[in-house]
């Protein structure tokens, strides 16, 4: 998939100290995750609804 285009968006509780941080990037169908620290190093593609799913399990962590 090409994501040469698409608008990655740092995830709100990163911080610039270099500790972990995420970015993710919505495309039609799916989405991107990366390391911020390593956006080269390849990303985790996952389906809108999956990602839905993912992110309020998280929330309730």
């Amino acid at each position: 998939m090409d994501l040469s285009n698409v608008v990655w968006r740092k995830a709100r509780r990163s911080t610039d100290n270099g500790g972990d941080c995420i970015e993710v990037a919505s495309a039609p169908t799916t989405v991107a995750i990366r390391d911020s620290k390593d956006p080269d190093g390849g990303n985790i593609l996952i389906g809108r609804q999956d990602f839905t799913h993912f992110a309020k399990a998280l929330k309730s962590l």
